[in-house]
């Protein structure tokens, strides 16, 4: 088939119409095919060239959705064995009740950032997070931004969904973009603190009744991190040998597809649950299976806004307004998650269709990766995403509410991304 240039109109119409059928309650992986298919017609393709677009698109997610299917093993290890639960307890047990949103934010940041997904950590940590705030008098407003800044942080270091779909959308190594998103990270946890505190006191407080407390078996703190750290360690070795000018480290290239699940299998070998690896791993499986699906159809509607010559406007429109060019890519990272309203999505829709005008502005693959990997966390947060409708059950909270925290949400985003330009 010759190559076929789309109108921008079909993307932007197609992106429009996922949106709107999300919004609709329609299901997200269905909902970006149907506006796929819609925009590539809009946009001056054929049903059949759509067709061909779509699957195109498609492939070129594929390396993530498998390395995606791979990190379930370690989730679904460090989940189920209340690994998680175990690390987070400890951690806002040993930093105290006079330092809970510290502890909250930091709890929320390291489970998320060993490698289980946002949506569950705020799952796990949620109900000791409740019962401390209830015993030092801390709003639930206060407790659940803690939470969300805490595991938007830890998103920029971990091998989840999100940081899969940014390194190897501009191809580079997954652990370098975890190492360098270090930095925006930490500004990220700190300005979560901050904005935490001065929540502490406003809104709705937390309830016995909100409390629920974990009969988990839990296996000791120092077992629980043993995948963890083996993870971290094994992902770490390339990179640091690069940076440290070691060629005997910088030659070990072992990818993180392999890395994850071993890390996993030591972690349960470690916690004597090897009985029951099968499983835990099943379970991680289809913890990930929504999310490999949703890469699926996130990359058919990426593959129509990447035929299209919608990056080309954009990058027209951020010349005439007298931006820098090199600000594509973290303004991609926004504008694709916002829309998506979530990283994972966004990073792929922002690295399919801008990653071209991105590197060819001078940007490094690697910096463009960490720009767009923390631009995705500044509106991910939307209403039409599932983190804010989880989120808030997860707390009992209202609706109206969990509204009033977007804004701050936003700027802890926006914090990790703003360092992350000036650095990179």
């Amino acid at each position: 088939m010759p190559e076929v240039t789309l109108h921008w109109s079909g993307a932007v119409v197609g992106l429009a119409l996922a949106i709107f059928l999300i919004l609709k309650k329609v299901n997200a992986v269905y909902a970006l095919f149907g506006g796929a298919v819609i925009g590539g017609v809009v946009g001056g393709a054929s049903l059949n060239e759509t067709v061909t677009i779509l699957i195109e698109g498609t492939k070129s997610v594929m390396p993530a959705v498998v390395r995606v299917i791979a990190a379930g093993v370690l989730a679904g290890i460090l989940i189920e064995s209340g690994a998680a639960e175990k690390i987070a307890e400890t951690i806002v047990d040993k930093l105290g009740e006079n330092k809970a949103i510290l502890a909250i934010a930091l709890a929320t940041m390291i489970i998320t950032a060993v490698g289980v997904f946002i949506t569950v950590s705020i799952i796990i940590v949620s109900p000791i997070a409740l019962s401390v705030a209830r015993k030092v008098g801390i709003s639930k407003a206060s407790v659940l931004l803690a939470i969300l800044g805490g595991g938007k942080a830890g998103n920029m270091i971990s091998p989840n969904p999100n940081t899969i779909a940014a390194a190897k959308g501009f191809e580079v190594d997954l652990a370098q973009v975890m190492i360098y998103g270090f930095f925006p990270a930490l500004v990220g946890l700190i300005v979560t603190y901050i904005l935490a505190k001065l929540l502490s006191k406003k809104g709705e407080g937390v309830k016995d009744s909100d409390i629920v407390i974990s009969k988990h078996y839990k296996p000791s703190f120092i077992k629980a991190m043993v995948a963890p750290l083996i993870a971290i360690l094994l992902l770490s070795l390339n990179p640091l040998g690069s940076i440290l000018k070691v060629n005997a480290l910088s030659s070990i290239k072992v990818d993180s597809m392999l890395i994850l699940p071993f890390a996993g299998f030591v972690g349960l070998l470690a916690m004597g649950q090897l009985k029951n690896f099968v499983a835990y791993s099943t379970s991680g499986l289809n913890k990930m299976t929504g999310v490999a699906i949703l890469l699926i159809g996130a990359g058919a509607i990426a593959g129509i806004i990447s035929k299209s010559n919608l990056s080309e406007i954009v990058v027209q429109a951020i010349q005439g307004a007298g931006i820098s060019g090199k600000l594509l890519a973290p303004i991609a990272g926004i504008l694709m998650a916002g829309a998506a309203a979530s990283t994972t999505t966004g990073a792929i829709l922002a690295t399919g269709t801008f990653g071209r005008a991105i590197l060819e502005m001078g940007v490094s693959p690697l910096s463009a990766a960490v720009m767009v990997h923390t631009g995705a966390t500044v509106i991910d947060h939307l209403p039409h995403g599932n983190v804010f409708h989880i989120s808030s059950d997860s707390v009992k909270m209202g609706i109206s509410e969990r509204m009033k925290l977007i804004p701050y949400e936003t700027l802890i985003g926006f914090s990790m991304t703003l360092l992350a330009t000036i650095i990179y």
